[in-house]
């Protein structure tokens, strides 16, 4: 197994859409499910994945995750919400998923902020491309000492536990990474509680 080739085939895999890809005329749901199935397509493990179903949309609404549709139409920021929502969902529970994009839709989503919600998602999307070539780097770094490992192991088993190393250290920078990343929404204040004081 040639792991540069599998890190460099799944990095160079994971473009993020372009804003200006996206119709910026209202789209019904299967029109956004088939835009998102040929635009993220790259990033899926297995051919039969479903990058996005009519029911994940309606339960994203359902949960207050995406503002509701507007007569069974989505918009572009309906569509910049649901990429969110795509990369998050992966490492985030549905409660922090929401904790971090209803402040986002309340302040930016129809323009409601001194920015556009797609103003926002741009300038993300450049920093994350931006920074491309230094992830790229850290994982080159990560594998130059996987591979420096187990050199006096039986051929046959260096191969497989130079691997495991490589995925232990993977394992342990997601899971700090992680970590800082809910105590970010820790500290965040909680969009529910912010209703219920308003009901009062």
């Amino acid at each position: 197994m040639d792991i540069e080739k599998i890190i460099e085939s799944t990095v160079s895999n994971l473009e993020l859409i372009d804003s200006a890809d996206i119709p910026a005329i209202d789209l019904y749901m299967d029109q956004v499910t088939t835009f998102m199935e040929k635009h993220l397509q790259k990033s899926k493990r297995y051919e039969d994945d479903k990058i996005l179903t009519k029911t994940m949309i309606n339960n994203y609404a359902k949960n207050n995750l995406l503002p509701p549709p507007e007569k069974k139409r989505y918009s572009k920021e309906h569509v910049l919400m649901l990429v969110f929502i795509y990369y998050f969902k992966n490492v985030m529970s549905i409660n922090d998923i929401k904790k971090m994009l209803s402040p986002v839709a309340d302040k930016y989503f129809e323009n409601n902020g001194s920015i556009k919600l797609e103003d926002v998602y741009n300038e993300i999307a450049k920093m994350c491309r931006d920074e491309m070539p230094n992830m790229k780097e850290e994982i080159a770094h990560e594998l130059k000492i996987s591979e420096d490992t187990f050199e006096d192991v039986p051929k046959k088993d260096r191969e497989f536990l130079r691997n495991f190393v490589m995925v232990c250290m993977l394992s342990y920078d997601m899971y700090i990474k992680k970590q800082l990343l809910e105590s970010i929404i820790d500290s965040m204040p909680d969009p529910d509680s912010k209703a219920k004081d308003k009901k009062k």
